[in-house]
């Protein structure tokens, strides 16, 4: 099995839960040049991440070439118990896609 591209942590407070992940990914907007070929680089960036909490959707976004390499999330949510299952996965503009679940501490 490959190794997971998402970090994810989670922790609840005062029936709040935070979630903070750092996904691996180059992000690449196509506008950058190879400094040797000169030739431009392809798009590669996620276009969503999603994230649940048991079946139920918390948090969707949308993103584009504008976000940095290996971008980092962090949102909150209200609802979450402390063991409870949180998901997050993303899909790139190539089709790629990951995912990862870490219980609420």
């Amino acid at each position: 099995m490959a190794k997971s591209t998402i970090k994810i942590r989670a922790k609840v407070k005062g029936g709040v839960t935070t979630v903070k992940c750092l996904i691996t990914h180059p992000m690449e907007t196509g506008t950058r040049k190879d400094k040797k070929t000169k030739k431009l680089i392809p798009a590669h960036f996620i276009q969503e991440v999603v994230c649940t909490h048991g079946a139920n959707p918390v948090m969707t976004a949308h993103w584009s070439g504008g976000v940095s390499k290996n971008p980092y999330l962090s949102f909150k949510f209200e609802g979450g118990k402390k063991g409870d299952a949180v998901s997050i996965s993303w899909t790139d503009n190539k089709g790629g896609s990951d995912s990862a679940t870490a219980k609420i501490s």
